[in-house]
């Protein structure tokens, strides 16, 4: 069965689970997951990242009810929830639902009060893994309610009300790009994007090569306190430049000629978080350009130079992404391993061409989980188009 059969498929059945449930013929909308190809923590650091959006998707049937209330179904938690749009919840409550509630609350200000919805969520992006199930599912909650609404709002405003949700109401302070690459993924390309300015540039993945997805099986939860952590130092070290570099905002703006005069000053811990920033903006940079010269040897040097940044100067790595890498760097066939997303465990990245993808799947599963008694779980994916409503 063709990749196309099999979207008409599941949509068909998210159509009829809902039809069974709530009565009617709802929308369907999906938003992707992602995998980050390098530049990891520099988005909040409005630096340079380079996301592709994946072959795993939030799904949402959506219809309008007619009265005030927001009811909610996940198949993935076989649990309902149902809210009063009209006073709905002020602070999170650690649910999956929270999401829901922040994106619903931020897109009833920016466009006016939403209808009431029936919604059935089901999606297959790994959770706890760094592949942004939590994005997905903003975007694919906000998607719903502005197609039911029959209403538009720019793709970067999207982005940007999602984010929001995250950080002001879910309280994990994550940068733009897991939202931004959501709503604007291409098919078969990966997205260099200035977190900045939000300007982005597509570039084209070889044909032969496939995007290798190693799960770890070790979770994170970003809102655990690490990841704001991190992003903390950050800050303290561009508060630093910024009293002695003028212009200075945040670590974007701090040179590695910057970083060369004053970084002593620095305590080893920030002067550590600092160095990762400025090398790995550098880094994402060289691996667009490799990228455009079908250079996949280089884009493989940078991706393991990029890990061994993450591992000893952010130390947001750990001793089974640092395994996983090792197998897999090693592989016939791959051009490069790294970690991916915010750390502190999930999923390790590997290109690898299409030729080798089998053995290298078999031969990484039964080394990894000779060394550490855990099954892995591998994905093998292609660049996939962001957010959109589905037929």
């Amino acid at each position: 069965m063709n990749e196309k059969a099999i979207v008409e498929r599941e949509s068909a059945g998210l159509v009829e689970r809902f039809t069974r449930l709530y009565g009617g013929a709802p929308l369907l909308v999906q938003a992707p997951g992602r995998v980050n190809l390098i530049g990891e923590h520099t988005d909040y650091n409005e630096g340079f990242v380079f996301p592709v959006a994946i072959d795993f998707q939030t799904r949402i049937a959506i219809a309008k009810r007619p009265d005030r209330l927001l009811v909610v179904t996940s198949e993935n938690y076989a649990e309902r929830v149902e809210y009063d749009l009209d006073k709905l919840p002020k602070a999170p409550r650690g649910h999956w639902s929270d999401y829901v509630v922040g994106v619903v609350q931020l897109l009833q200000t920016r466009i006016g009060s939403l209808p009431g919805a029936n919604l059935l969520l089901n999606g297959d992006v790994p959770q706890g893994a760094g592949l942004s199930s939590s994005a997905s599912l903003e975007v694919a909650v906000c998607k719903a309610f502005l197609e039911v609404s029959g209403q538009q709002l720019d793709p970067v405003i999207v982005a940007q009300l999602c984010q929001q949700a995250e950080n002001d109401f879910i309280g994990a302070r994550c940068g733009i790009m897991d939202q931004f690459i959501s709503v604007n993924g291409k098919k078969d390309h990966a997205l260099r994007l200035d977190c900045r300015t939000l300007e982005y540039r597509l570039l084209p993945i070889p044909p032969d090569t496939r995007l290798v997805i190693c799960n770890t099986m070790v979770r994170h939860n970003h809102a655990d306190g690490e990841y704001n952590e991190r992003r903390a130092e950050c800050e303290t070290a561009a508060r630093f430049f910024a009293e002695r570099v003028p212009g200075v905002k945040t670590l974007r703006d701090v040179t590695m000629e910057d970083y060369e005069k004053w970084g002593g000053k620095l305590p080893e811990l920030i002067r550590k978080r600092c160095h990762h920033i400025l090398s790995e903006n550098v880094r994402v940079l060289q691996a667009a350009e490799a990228l455009q010269a079908h250079n996949l040897q280089l884009f493989g040097r940078l991706m393991a130079s990029s890990h061994a940044s993450l591992r000893d100067d952010f130390e947001v790595s750990c001793k089974e992404l640092d395994l996983m890498v090792q197998l897999a760097e090693h592989k016939e066939g791959v051009y490069g391993a790294r970690m991916t997303g915010g750390g502190f465990g999930g999923c390790v990245i590997a290109l690898v061409h299409e030729n080798h993808v089998e053995q290298f799947k078999r031969s990484v599963c039964e080394e990894y989980k000779r060394e550490t008694g855990r099954d892995p779980e591998i994905y093998v994916s292609s660049a996939a188009d962001g957010a959109s409503r589905l037929t």
